[in-house]
């Protein structure tokens, strides 16, 4: 749909008629992918295959996962499991590309995205036109293949190595993203500070990148005497081996594609315009892999280079450098930013004055360091190590500098993820928004651009239901409420994950965190900017560990425990949180209550100070007109026995219960069911966890009397509405299948 508004948009302005082709190419191919890649059945695999691995591959703590081919074409995503550290040390010795195994495994399902909002291992798949996911159980080496493509991963591997032995630590992360399109190393803080910035771009090798390393080299061997017709033969055969040892990435090879094309035609005395070179290679892109139209990367480098393209008239109404550096910058980010917001749902908008300081330093002055000082220390003498000296602490600097205006106020918009249909309105916004810039009506474009933004902003906020969303977070809880018009947004937990000691080799890098991978994509997906209350129910791993990674990214207002928990060890990280960002923490027991329009909130439990763990759950009672819910935390026997005694007239008949430590055989007593008799009842555990929760006997307690029950783990993220007196209704966003 975007590309069609793109057509549109350039067969008024008249700009070119091949596009026309790239359109339909474009839609049919996008359409055969799809119904032959989703509607066809992989075949199952016999007991023993040769599987040849790619260069797309990593080794993270005791798992090895990638891209490997089978001998009839099919491409797998593989997962292989070490069975020791000497197993392990030997793969990380040595570069995989090429190599062949004779492989046992089954094929698996990819577990569906937590949520609609959350990472699709499916779609990933798809994006990288694999048939499915194969465990390894075991293997034997084959062989190696030889062949050009397997001798340059192998340079590319050895020049990540070396990299790692010459630079200095601090500086191995920028030299390998910038030089060879290595970042997986990347520290996740300042990873997320040049996004908070949006020039995360930066640190990936982008068609500037790639034109300026063929500027260098182009020019050096001018200057060294080699002729200009040689030269250009030489540049267009090393390219495609740099895009190779670059890493592969979409903006790279829609770099060098353009560039080869339009080198050769012109080494033929044939022109070719910029935009069908562009056309062309999207073509090629696509016809060779298909599923690559779905990469994010993809879309936005292409995007990003037509935007360049076809806004020349508005360059040149720049009457300086600056000027110009700001509209390129402007022109990129209005014609992207309906796509990252689909993708992201937050948009940086420090991006738009930061990029005209931090391209040029990054382009003409830290890529060139990286790339002379690289060269260097292959040599014996110490020039590499003296210049290092100058330079790392000056890159501490810029890193101190970047962190500092990341942490800056209103970096970010966050309005969520618009519909399709709100995302196209948008594109075909910032669409007419250029043509009035370019007829110099800079008040219409302005309005033009405006509206549709302030609809994206504020659409999350226009629906008059009350929402609640028990969040698939695996073997925990995290409970989201909205009120209508986004008056409140409530938080009972954040889930979390329970560590437990392993051997030092088996650790990953990046730790599965349920807060930064499921419950703020939820949050952001949903354009929620601030939570008003945030509970935490009591001091258990699997409630509070991914509370402070919530806190990192989304504002609360305040945040309620139950009391005597904050002494707990595993509340450290919220309370340190807590205290950088200024958040009042207030301990919370039976009594408390307030109400917002016509919905009203009630803590029941617990009655006294002293913290004795699951049954000092904090417990929300919520009414709405008709409708009544009960949050219960991890209570058990003694404490469901207890709001019999002390509630049993305002709890029985429930709407919706959670039930008490995720259905636990401590918790939904007999007389609890019996007294509550809720119409939904919701279990909040994760598929096959270790606990068997919820207990068959417990469920059973449920259906035996005619009442409805769902688990997360089973039936995914599930979204209870209440619409006037006593209408809802209960939807499963997406069937989530988090462990």
């Amino acid at each position: 749909m975007l590309i069609l508004l793109l057509a549109l948009w350039l067969i008024i302005k008249d700009e070119s008629r091949f596009l026309a082709t790239l359109v339909m190419a474009c839609g049919l191919l996008s359409y055969f992918f799809l119904s032959i890649y989703h509607l066809s059945e992989s075949s199952p695999l016999p007991s023993t295959f040769p599987l040849t691995w790619s260069n797309d591959y990593k080794i993270n703590g005791q798992t090895l996962r990638g891209f490997a081919t089978t001998t009839d074409g099919q491409k797998l995503y593989v997962v292989y499991t070490f069975s020791s550290e000497q197993e392990k040390k030997l793969y990380e010795n040595t570069s995989l590309t090429g190599v062949t195994y004779l492989a046992k495994g089954e094929l698996v399902e990819p577990s569906p995205a937590a949520h609609t909002y959350a990472f699709s291992m499916s779609d990933y798949l798809t994006s990288k036109g694999a048939i499915g996911i194969v465990e390894i159980t075991n293997w034997s080496y084959v062989e190696k293949q030889t062949s050009f493509v397997t001798f340059l991963a192998e340079r590319r591997y050895s020049i990540e190595k070396h990299i790692e032995r010459t630079f200095p630590k601090s500086l191995v992360v920028e030299a390998q993203a910038l030089l060879i399109g290595e970042k997986d190393q990347m520290d996740d803080e300042l990873q997320r500070a040049y996004q908070k910035l949006g020039i995360t771009h930066l640190f990936a090798i982008s068609g500037l990148h790639v034109a300026l390393m063929s500027w260098l080299f182009f020019e050096g061997l001018l200057r060294i005497g080699v002729r200009k017709e040689l030269a250009t033969v030489v540049l267009l055969i090393l390219l495609p081996v740099y895009g190779v040892i670059a890493g592969g990435a979409p903006s790279v090879w829609r770099a060098v594609s353009v560039v080869e094309l339009m080198m050769i035609l012109r080494m033929i005395k044939l022109d070719l315009p910029m935009d069908d070179a562009l056309a062309f290679s999207f073509i090629g892109f696509v016809l060779l892999e298909p599923g690559v139209i779905f990469q994010i990367g993809f879309q936005l480098s292409y995007l990003a280079a037509v935007s360049l393209v076809y806004s020349g008239t508005i360059f040149k109404q720049t009457k300086n450098e600056l000027a110009r550096s700001f509209c390129i910058t402007l022109v990129c980010q209005l014609l992207v930013y309906p796509l990252l917001l689909y993708h992201f749902y937050e948009l940086s908008l420090s991006s738009f004055i930061v990029n005209i300081m931090f391209v040029p330093l990054f382009s003409f002055v830290i890529l060139p360091f990286n790339l002379v000082v690289f060269v260097l220390t292959y040599l014996p003498l110490p020039l590499a190590d003296m210049l290092f000296i100058v330079y790392e602490p000056l890159r501490h600097l810029l890193t101190d500098m970047i962190f500092y205006m990341q942490g800056l106020p209103f970096q970010l918009w966050s309005p969520g993820k618009p519909a399709i249909w709100l995302s196209c309105v948008a594109m075909l916004s910032v669409l007419v928004s250029f043509y009035y810039l370019e007829t110099r009506r800079y008040g219409k474009a302005i309005v033009i651009l405006f509206i549709p933004a302030l609809w994206i902003h504020l659409s999350p906020m226009l629906y008059s239901e009350t929402k609640i969303t028990f969040l698939n977070v695996g073997q925990g809880d995290s409970i989201v409420i909205e009120l209508p018009f986004r008056k409140a947004v409530y938080v009972i937990d954040a889930g979390g994950v329970l560590r437990f000691e392993q051997e030092q080799w088996k650790k990953t890098d990046r730790p599965y965190e349920v807060g930064k991978q499921v419950v703020v994509p939820f949050l952001k997906g949903k354009g929620i900017r601030a939570i008003d209350i945030f509970i935490a129910t009591h001091a258990d791993a699997d409630h509070v560990e991914g509370a402070e990674e919530v806190l990192q990214e989304i504002k609360m207002k305040e945040i309620h425990v139950t009391p005597g928990s904050l002494e707990q060890p595993v509340m450290r990280d919220l309370l340190k949180e807590a205290k950088k960002f200024k958040v009042p923490i207030k301990e919370k027991m039976q009594g408390t209550a307030w109400h917002i329009g016509e919905v009203g909130f009630y803590y029941l439990w617990p009655q006294d100070t002293f913290y004795e763990g699951n049954d000092d759950s904090l417990v929300l009672y919520m009414q709405q007109r008709g409708f009544t819910a009960l949050f219960t935390g991890d209570l058990e026997q003694y404490g469901e026995q207890q709001l019999i005694k002390r509630y049993g007239h305002l709890i029985a008949n429930l709407t919706l219960l959670k039930a008490g430590h995720h259905g636990s055989k401590t918790s939904s007593i007999e007389s609890f069911v019996e007294l509550l008799q809720p119409q939904l009842t919701i279990f909040s555990a994760g598929l096959q966890n270790r606990y068997g929760h919820p207990h068959e006997e417990v469920v059973q307690r449920f259906t035996s009397r005619n009442l409805a029950t769902f688990t997360t783990g089973v039936d995914g993220t599930i979204e209870i509405r209440i619409r006037g007196n006593t209408t809802w209704s209960v939807s499963k966003i997406e069937k989530g299948l988090v462990q």
